[in-house]
């Protein structure tokens, strides 16, 4: 499939609530366990543009289809090409989004995470997120090795692994943890955190990279 690719310097506007919502369902309403939901698609983008090769230097068709299970033959698993072309450029507007954000002050950055509201409190849970955030990581896990392996990174993205990752070879405690909604909510919370981190120590990189191209003779 051809699909267009990421140009960052295209003026498009954020996806409204309705715009989201409806890609939301469109995703929902596609056949296979794979595909993600706007949760998952959101870390998944995240994932992304904070990797060592960021989606604007790769072609769409190398990620994009990740995004609703992969591709079929003919239109699957979309039931037209309408609809995975809408799919496609919603998608392509919402990571643009998103990299604005992360370009821009780290602070108001806001991922979509679920919210369980109970009749105590509303608690915040990012595993959905945080397996889109992975997903994105497993394309390109040699040039992540170096950030998941910083001695001040490595223990921050914890948090984000726990939720995100295989559950096959937890702890117990790590088990009790994930069981435990306000346990669940403070490590949610702390991803939001790691990515800030990871954020601002990949523009460190560019500036120090963009100094030393400067006065190199």
């Amino acid at each position: 499939m051809n699909y267009p690719d990421y140009n960052p310097d295209l003026d498009t506007p954020p996806l409204s609530e309705a715009e989201l919502d409806e890609l939301d369902q469109l995703l929902a309403h596609l056949p296979g366990d794979a595909v993600m939901n706007a949760e998952g698609l959101d870390g998944y983008l995240t994932g992304l543009l904070l990797a060592p090769t960021p989606p604007a230097q790769r072609k769409s068709e190398a990620w994009l289809p990740a995004v609703w299970g992969g591709d079929g033959e003919g239109t699957r698993p979309f039931p037209s090409q309408k609809q995975r072309k809408r799919a496609a450029f919603l998608v392509l507007r919402h990571l643009h989004t998103v990299d604005l954000q992360l370009r821009g002050d780290l602070d108001a950055w806001e991922p979509l995470f679920s919210i369980a509201e109970t009749p105590q409190r509303d608690y915040v849970d990012a595993e959905d997120w945080c397996i889109g955030f992975l997903q994105a990581v497993a394309l390109d896990e040699a040039a992540w090795a170096p950030v998941f392996d910083d001695a001040e990174l490595a223990p921050l993205l914890q948090p984000l692994v726990l939720l995100g990752g295989d559950d096959s070879g937890l702890s117990d405690e790590q088990t009790a943890q994930l069981a435990d909604p306000e346990q669940r909510d403070a490590l949610s919370r702390a991803v939001v955190d790691a990515v800030i981190a990871v954020a601002a120590d990949q523009r460190q990189r560019a500036s120090t990279s963009a100094a030393a191209r400067a006065i190199t003779p």
